[in-house]
């Protein structure tokens, strides 16, 4: 149905739907009719906590007639609580040996019914003689159903990052950031903003003229792509003076250093006699090869 109404693929469609259900923000119950029919109820919820756990009824206990001592067992039913909950395994009780009146309570060992075998899956454990039995212990309580990925909406939010300042707020940088925040408007309507925004205001874009920022790059990163409709222009210009704040400017050493000459490396050569490599700015022959051709012209003269 809704592969019908929507662009996606139901491949698609289904995997969404999974994820919603991992993330907590979908839940799909099956229900058995009393026409045993099951169906699947599927809920919706914007927070994930508020999902109700989830309700099967073939595990609801059915009025039954009450089961001998011996019979088996079953696991206790999980239970949607936090805390554990204690539950009494019923025990395979000894049939009652008729004893007179000068034996004592406690009857030996030999004496005592053999208890019925316990039934597969039962957690029953054979009495000690002369004791009671152990009641078992308390089940460790189920695990949670789902483990929210999402923070929930009353989770406590980090501090957010103050708005930064300039080493030192200078007459001129004052003179100028007021200048650029009260004309922003003329440029972008939508950034009017009131003097009290300007006055909180002037520190950002005064750190950002110190880093030597140009009035037109600060404009466009300050107001370029705004959301629509644009509600407060202020939150969003504290946002971004704060996010987008440019590095500072490199220093004199910087820069020096980036003036450095190089090393420069002499590459290798290949002699045109002997075919041997040598290190020259120009191809030619190495130096044993230049020795000999100049013996030789001696020579000849």
């Amino acid at each position: 149905a809704l592969a019908a109404r929507c662009r996606e693929g139901e491949k698609r469609i289904a995997a969404a739907l999974r994820e919603l259900e991992a993330h907590g923000y979908l839940q799909r119950i099956r229900h058995r009719l009393t026409d045993k029919k099951v169906i699947t109820r599927t809920i919706f919820c914007n927070q994930p906590t508020a999902l109700p756990h989830p309700h099967h009824p073939a595990a609801q206990p059915h009025p039954r007639t009450a089961a001998p001592a011996h019979a088996a067992v079953r696991g206790p039913a999980p239970v949607a609580v936090a805390t554990p909950v204690r539950v009494d395994v019923p025990v395979a009780v000894p049939a009652p040996v008729p004893v007179s009146a000068s034996v004592p309570a406690a009857a030996p060992p030999a004496q005592e019914a053999t208890p019925a075998p316990p039934a597969p899956g039962t957690t029953t454990a054979p009495p000690v003689p002369g004791t009671s039995p152990t009641p078992p212990a308390s089940p460790p309580p189920p695990p949670p159903l789902f483990v929210p990925r999402v923070p929930p909406p009353t989770a406590p939010k980090p501090p957010r990052r103050p708005l930064p300042r300039p080493g030192e707020l200078t007459p001129e940088l004052d003179r100028a950031a007021t200048a650029f925040l009260s004309d922003l408007h003329r440029h972008a309507p939508q950034f009017t903003l009131s003097e009290d925004d300007v006055r909180r205001l002037v520190p950002g874009v005064a750190a950002w003229l110190e880093r030597a920022a140009r009035p037109d790059g600060m404009r466009r990163a300050l107001t370029d792509d705004p959301p629509h409709p644009l509600k407060h222009p202020a939150k969003l210009l504290t946002y971004r003076l704060t996010e987008l704040l440019p590095p500072p400017p490199p220093g004199a050493d910087d820069l020096a250093a980036l003036a450095r000459p190089r090393v420069t490396v002499t590459p290798f050569q290949t002699c045109d006699d002997c075919d041997r490599a040598f290190r020259s700015p120009a191809p030619g022959h190495c130096r044993e090869c230049r020795e000999t051709r100049a013996a030789h012209a001696q020579a000849a003269a």
